[in-house]
C-alpha cells in the first residue's frame, strides 16, 4: 500500500519527536546519555518482526533469517520513518550531553 507524502512527513515527524522525548526522559532519569540509542534496535525488531521472542531461543537460525528477510522487504518509506526515530534517539543523547556539559543537572 502506497503512503502519501503528507502521511510520510507526519510519520517522520512523529517518530522523531516520540523517540526524542522518550530518549530524553530516559537519559534524564537513568543518567545514561545513550540509553535510547542502544535500546532502539530492539524496539525496531519488536516493531518489524512477526516472530515471537521465545522463538529466538527455540529456533534461532529460522527466527534470525525471518527477521533478515522482513528487514530487507521493508519499503523505503518505512526505512525512512524508522531512521527518523533513530535520529531522534541520537538527538536526545546529544541534547542531554550538551545540557550536562553546560552545567544543567536533571534529577
Amino acid at each position: 500500500m502506497a503512503m502519501s507524502v503528507p502521511e510520510l512527513l507526519i510519520s517522520i515527524l512523529l517518530f522523531f519527536v516520540l523517540f526524542f522525548g522518550i530518549g530524553f526522559l530516559l537519559n534524564m532519569l537513568l543518567r545514561m546519555s545513550w540509553i535510547m540509542a542502544v535500546i532502539y534496535p530492539v524496539i525496531i525488531v519488536l516493531i518489524v518482526d512477526e516472530v515471537r521472542a521465545i522463538e529466538y531461543i527455540r529456533h534461532p537460525n529460522e527466527s534470525i533469517n525471518a527477521l533478515g528477510n522482513k528487514m530487507i522487504s521493508l519499503a523505503t518509506a518505512d526505512v525512512v520513518i524508522l531512521l527518523a526515530g533513530f535520529i531522534g534517539a541520537l538527538a536526545a543523547g546529544f541534547t542531554i550531553k550538551t545540557l550536562r556539559t553546560k552545567g544543567y543537572q536533571m534529577f
